[in-house]
């Protein structure tokens, strides 16, 4: 069974950085074919925030371009998301999630529980 963990949430003021992991265990035989973070800000739906695929390319949602970058230690299943400039309207619960190559696209079927991060001054 797939376990999903993330930490280094917290409390930062506006303009500060905070980077995200997500540790990783009991994947079968393959591999997830992506891994990404997502975030629920208050209010709001579920939204994707970056994913990394298996070949190492990445996506990023608009609003966290330039500012959020996510990367994956294979040898250690580690997934991360460093988040500078960090801005009031990304206080969020982030979740982690790995997904599989389904239909020809990525499809996320495992998920963490959440971590909370909230920006304020």
């Amino acid at each position: 069974q797939v376990h999903l963990v993330e930490s280094g949430g917290g409390s930062v003021q506006p303009g500060g950085s905070l980077r995200l992991s997500c540790t990783a265990s009991g994947f079968p035989d393959t591999t997830p074919y992506c891994m990404g973070w997502f975030r629920r800000r208050p209010g709001m739906g579920r939204e994707g925030v970056a994913s990394i695929f298996s070949d190492g390319s990445t996506v990023y949602t608009d609003s966290v371009k330039g500012r959020f970058t996510i990367s994956k230690d294979n040898a250690k299943n580690i997934l991360y998301l460093q988040m500078n400039s960090l801005k009031v309207e990304d206080t969020a619960e982030y979740r982690c999630a790995a997904g599989y190559y389904v239909g020809g696209e990525c499809k996320y079927e495992d998920w963490g529980l959440g971590t909370q991060v909230t920006v304020s001054s």
